[in-house]
């Protein structure tokens, strides 16, 4: 079990360290050309615009949820090596870092899922 976590835990740095930086996100960035029409009022919702702010905004929710789950898998795994061979520890340093990955999981699939949706009805 010692290098399923060693190598969960190193995925989730390089994830970490290979995520694009965020800074501030303009939702409708990519929506709107610079986001404002010549009036100066957010642009007027279109089909395109829609479909591009939802991409925008569940990019932005993957790559919160990616930093939140490396940061559980981190606390599962200094559980884990505190736990002195206590098996209620290590359950649930387990369970800690099980429900990173599957958390982590669910939210590519949904990712993937939206994404999906979102060039199907270009």
């Amino acid at each position: 079990m010692g290098l399923i976590t060693s190598l969960l835990m190193v995925g989730g740095v390089v994830f970490y360290v290979n995520a694009p930086t965020v800074g501030a996100i303009n939702l409708v960035q990519n929506s709107c050309g610079a986001g404002q029409d010549s009036t100066g009022k957010i642009c007027a919702a279109s089909k395109d615009n829609i479909n591009a702010m939802v991409a925008n905004l569940v990019n932005l929710l993957l790559y919160v949820l990616g930093v939140i789950s490396v940061v559980v898998i981190i606390i599962g795994g200094i559980k884990f090596t505190t736990s002195d061979g206590d098996p209620g520890k290590i359950k649930s340093a387990r369970e800690t870092i099980l429900y990173a990955v599957v958390g982590l999981v669910v939210a590519v699939l949904a990712w993937s899922i939206v994404n999906f949706v979102v060039t199907r009805f270009k």
